[in-house]
């Protein structure tokens, strides 16, 4: 597998934050994750298990980690648009990266471009719930 990650983290969230501020208003910048979540490669049947379902979402979501050569990659997916999109801002930030990195990774971008006070309450559970499993799974590969 080749390694996705050849930007910093720094860069990846500096660029996220530009691109969600460049739209006015939460009505596009919901389009456009939604779009990010269309964008999620395709999730064989097989992965979409028990151990791999997170739990506290509303919708379906699954996201498997597998490790090469210390480096993590994700895959995961979801039933719905918006948490898709969630899913894949979360695999920008975190997927080829090493369990040293996600570990000491700072998600203060997830604020800076106002997505955890315009979330519901489901969904911000669902994010954090997310974000957990991958850490808890860097964590264990350290």
């Amino acid at each position: 597998m080749n390694r996705p990650a050849e930007k910093s983290i720094d860069a990846i969230q500096a660029d996220l934050i530009k691109r969600f501020t460049h739209f006015d208003n939460w009505k596009d910048r919901y389009k456009y994750l939604i779009d990010m979540g269309k964008t999620l490669q395709k999730m064989d049947e097989s992965l979409k298990t028990e151990d791999n379902r997170i739990h506290g979402c509303q919708s379906q979501v699954w996201i498997h980690i597998s490790e090469e050569n210390g480096v993590l990659y994700i895959q995961a997916t979801s039933d719905a648009a918006i948490v898709a999109g969630l899913v894949a801002l979360l695999l920008k930030i975190y997927n080829g990266r090493t369990p040293q990195e996600i570990s000491n990774m700072p998600l203060e971008f997830l604020g800076k471009i106002g997505l955890i006070q315009h979330l519901s309450a489901n969904r911000s559970t669902g994010l954090y719930h997310m974000i957990k499993k991958i850490q808890a799974t860097a964590q264990e590969k350290l």
